[in-house]
C-alpha cells in the first residue's frame, strides 16, 4: 500500500504511516509499477487541440498524433542503449539522470539506429552525434526531421498536451489529479532520491511520472509562449537555454504542475533532470 499523503509504502496492517503519521485508510492507494524493459514503451496520443500554458484560454494549440514514453527513460534503458550509466542516484528502474540536452538526443539517433528506423537528429551530415563534445558549438547546428520515424525528444507543447491528457485538456494541477500525492515523487515525499518508475498512478492516458521523480528535457529552446493560436509548434528557432518540465524529486508542487516552465542550458546536468522519448506518427506527414 502507499501513503496518500507522502507517497510512502506502508503495511495494511498499520493504522498510521510510519514516515509521516497520517491515518490508513481501508482504500489506501496500492502500488502500481509497469513492467520493466530494455526499449521504453511508447503509448498512443491522439491528435488534439488544447489550451497551453497557465490561465491562456485564448491560445489554442493543435498537434498531430504522436507517441511517448510511458515513463522517463530508465537506467536499465539507457544502459541497454549507451553501455553506461550515468545516475547519482542509482536504480535500474529509476529514472536515468545526470544527462545533458546534447546527451539525450545522442540517445535517441542511438535507439533509433538500433531500432532500424530513421535517425531525427542531425549535425550536417552525421547522425551519430557521439561524435560532438556537448561543448562543440557544432551543436547549435543540430536539426530534428519530424518527418523520420525514429525517437526523438517531444516539443514543449507535445509534452504538455500529452500531461494535461490530450485532447481532454483536463484541469488537474498536475498530471492525472489535483492531488501530487497521487501522482508525483516530488521535495515533501521523495525522501530525498528518485523512485522506480510507475510507482506513482499515470493520468488519464496511461503515462506515469509526467509530473516529479525527474523534470524532463524538452526539445524546444525556452522562449516566452506566443499569444496567438498555434499548429504543432516547435519552439523558437534560435537561443541559449532548452526547456525542461514536470519537476522533480527535490521541487515544490509549483514546479510539478503540467504548466510549469523552466530552462536549462544544453550541457547542464542534474540528478533531478532526465528525460523521456517521443515519436512521430509518420501516416500524418506523409
Amino acid at each position: 500500500m502507499i501513503c496518500s499523503k507522502c507517497g510512502a509504502e506502508i503495511i495494511q496492517q498499520f493504522k498510521f504511516c510510519p514516515h509521516c503519521g497520517a491515518p490508513v485508510s481501508e482504500n489506501q492507494s496500492t502500488a502500481i509499477t509497469v513492467e520493466s524493459k530494455d526499449i521504453p514503451n511508447l503509448v498512443s496520443i491522439p491528435a488534439g487541440t488544447f489550451p497551453m500554458g497557465y490561465n491562456e484560454f485564448n491560445r489554442k494549440v493543435s498537434l498531430l498524433a504522436f507517441e511517448l514514453g510511458e515513463t522517463p527513460v530508465t537506467q536499465r534503458q539507457y544502459e541497454y542503449v549507451m553501455g553506461k550509466n550515468p545516475s547519482k542516484l542509482v536504480g535500474a528502474d529509476r529514472p536515468v539522470e545526470t544527462v545533458n540536452w546534447c546527451e539525450t538526443l545522442i540517445f535517441c539517433n542511438s535507439l533509433s539506429m538500433m531500432q532500424g528506423m530513421a535517425p531525427c537528429y542531425s549535425i550536417g551530415n552525421a547522425t551519430d552525434l557521439s561524435q560532438f563534445d556537448s561543448t562543440s558549438p557544432l551543436w547549435k547546428r543540430v536539426i530534428c526531421n519530424f518527418a523520420a520515424n525514429g525517437y526523438r525528444l517531444p516539443t514543449e507543447a507535445e509534452w504538455e498536451y500529452a500531461a494535461r491528457g490530450g485532447k481532454k485538456a483536463e484541469i488537474d494541477q498536475f498530471a492525472g489529479s489535483s492531488n501530487i500525492n497521487e501522482v508525483a515523487w516530488y521535495g515533501e515525499n521523495s525522501e530525498v532520491t528518485t523512485h522506480d518508475v510507475g510507482t506513482k498512478a499515470p493520468n488519464s492516458l496511461k503515462l506515469y511520472d509526467m509530473c516529479g521523480n525527474v523534470a524532463e528535457w524538452c526539445w524546444d529552446y525556452m522562449g516566452e509562449l506566443p499569444i496567438a493560436s498555434l499548429t504543432n509548434p516547435h519552439g523558437p528557432k534560435i537561443g541559449t537555454m532548452h526547456v525542461k518540465r514536470g519537476g522533480s524529486w527535490l521541487d515544490d508542487p509549483q514546479q510539478c504542475t503540467v504548466y510549469f516552465r523552466s530552462g536549462s542550458a544544453p550541457t547542464a546536468k542534474s540528478s533531478s533532470l532526465g528525460f523521456r522519448v517521443c515519436r512521430t506518427v509518420i501516416e500524418n506527414v506523409m
